[in-house]
Formats: structure tokens, C-alpha cells, sequence
């Protein structure tokens, strides 16, 4: 990923896109970032038992326009932001199209409905884009708008398990810890993401060793000025391993998507679906991508 950095933020006028627009913002202007907010309506083709009514049509969008010129009060003078209507048959499909139309590099959504507060809950939005974006998704959780305003984004935890696929990750945290300056720590689970039946004696080894891998591969991708350390996760399960851990307010956690899904594409995998229940800090979903599509 190279240039300016540009976010598309999924806003509706509810305290989740309230939250989604609050985390944007701190990233936006601790990266660099153009901001662009954007509101979904629905489609002219959008039913046939809802005829389109063109006095209505200018309503919803002026009332969408209102809506968004609110939430961009709240963005700091600092970022450069602007504010989209879009049209769309559903809220993830405009999201994707407005992506597409602006080159944006992530998108930002916040949590939906009914999940505590400082946690995650996916709705029908996000799991469309987890299933069909090719770029970094931004997981939002409840109640993000109340950190401090100058949070920043002072560290980025790299979450990498056993399997294959950690090139995309760490070239991600690499980009934005240089356009950042945070710091970057390494989370192996590897100790939690191995089969119940496998002798802890070999847990601990298996642990020590993924450790000293992550961090000479992270140590030769990120730069020279970016600070890194590796924390191996421990206990019962992945939930309980993320409980443990220490978080910062305005710290991002990076996975990565399923060893299943197409390169290229998102699909929250067991590992993230199950960090999701205890992070209280923002995930960014990012895509797998091959080394050898990457050179072409």
C-alpha cells in the first residue's frame, strides 16, 4: 500500500456511526488521512410496493446531507474530510461502489445494535463487507466516541497464529506505523491456537519459537524507527487469552482474514470471531493477499 491514505466511513445517524466517525477521525489525523463520510440510501429500483416519489427522494437527502454536515462538526480541522450520498441496494454494496469510486484504502463501520459497550456485535452491513471487500475493514466497537479525544493511535497489535498469511498483515502494520509513528506489538497465539490434545510441553515450545519467528520477520519488514515487541497470548481459550491482555486507549488490532477466503477478499475466520468477544479496541480485517500476485 502506497500514498495518501483515504478512509470511507459507513455513517448513519446513530451513536454506531457516531462511534465509526470518532475513531475515523483520531486515525485520520494521526496518519495523514483523508476522511470521506458517507451516507447509503436506498436504490430508485428499491421495491416495487415503495414507488419512487421524487418530493420524498430530495427530502431523505437533505435530510441525509443534514445528518452528515453534523457528524463532520465533530472531525478536527486538521483532517481533510468531505461528505458523500450514495445510492445503493444495500448499505454494504454502496459502501464497496463508493470505495471503489474514491481508491479508498479502508473502510471504517461501527458496531451494530445491542452489543455491550467497549465490544464488537457484526450486523448484516459488516458481514457483507467482511465477505466481498478487497480492503482493509475497520470493526468499530460500541462506545468509541467517549475516548479521549487525543487518543491518537499510539500502538498497532499484530495478531498472528499458526497458519500461513502473515506477510499481508505485517506489510500493513508497516505502512502504518511509518505514517503513524506507533508503536507495533507482535501478539503470537500461538499457544491458544493449537488443537486441545497437543502436550503442553509442546505448546511452550511451539510458542517460544513462533515468537522469535514473528518478531525477525516484523523486524526486517518494519522500519528502522518503528519500536516492536512480541506477546505470546495465554490461557484456556482465545477469549480468555484476550481478556488478559493489556490494551491502550486508541490502539487498533490487525488480523487477518480466513485461510479460506479468495485472495484478495475478506472472511473473518474462528481466531478473529472469537477475539471479537473480548476486544475492546477497534480490529482492521485485512485481506490475504498472495506474494506472487502482489509482484505482478
Amino acid at each position: 500500500m502506497t500514498g495518501r491514505l483515504r478512509l470511507v466511513v459507513g455513517y448513519t445517524a446513530t451513536k454506531a456511526g457516531k462511534d465509526a466517525v470518532a475513531f475515523a477521525s483520531r486515525f485520520a489525523a494521526a496518519s495523514g488521512a483523508d476522511l470521506h463520510l458517507v451516507q447509503i440510501l436506498p436504490a430508485e429500483g428499491r421495491s416495487v410496493i415503495t414507488p419512487p416519489n421524487a418530493a420524498y427522494d430530495r427530502y431523505l437527502e437533505g435530510q441525509a446531507r443534514e445528518w452528515l454536515a453534523e457528524a463532520a462538526a465533530a472531525v478536527p480541522d486538521t483532517v481533510e474530510h468531505a461528505e458523500h450520498v450514495r445510492y445503493a441496494e444495500s448499505f454494504g454494496e454502496g459502501l464497496l461502489e463508493t470505495a471503489e469510486e474514491l481508491s479508498a484504502t479502508h473502510i471504517v463501520v461501527g458496531a451494530a445494535d445491542g452489543g455491550r459497550r467497549g465490544r464488537h456485535r457484526l450486523g448484516t452491513t459488516t458481514n457483507e463487507l467482511l465477505h466481498v471487500s478487497d480492503i482493509p475493514v475497520i470493526l468499530v466497537p460500541k462506545g468509541a466516541r467517549k475516548a479521549p479525544a487525543d487518543a491518537g493511535l499510539p500502538r498497532l497489535t499484530v495478531a498472528i497464529g499458526t497458519r500461513p498469511g502473515a506477510d499481508a498483515l505485517i506489510d500493513e502494520a508497516a505502512t502504518l506505523a511509518a505514517a503513524t509513528g506507533a508503536s507495533v506489538r507482535l501478539l503470537s497465539l500461538v499457544t491458544v491456537d493449537l488443537p486441545a490434545s497437543v502436550d503442553t510441553g509442546v505448546i511452550r515450545i511451539a510458542g517460544a519459537a513462533h515468537a522469535d519467528q514473528v518478531l525477525q520477520t516484523a523486524q526486517a519488514a518494519l522500519s528502522a524507527g518503528s519500536a516492536s515487541e512480541v506477546v505470546v497470548a495465554r490461557g484456556e481459550s482465545i477469549e480468555d487469552a484476550v481478556s488478559h491482555l493489556e490494551w491502550e486507549p486508541g490502539e487498533i488490532v490487525l488480523v487477518g482474514s480466513s485461510r479460506l477466503a479468495q485472495p484478495k477478499r475478506l472472511f473473518l475466520g474462528s481466531t478473529a470471531a472469537k477475539m471479537l468477544h473480548e476486544l475492546p479496541v477497534p480490529m482492521m480485517v485485512v485481506p490475504r493477499t498472495r506474494k506472487e500476485e502482489g509482484q505482478k
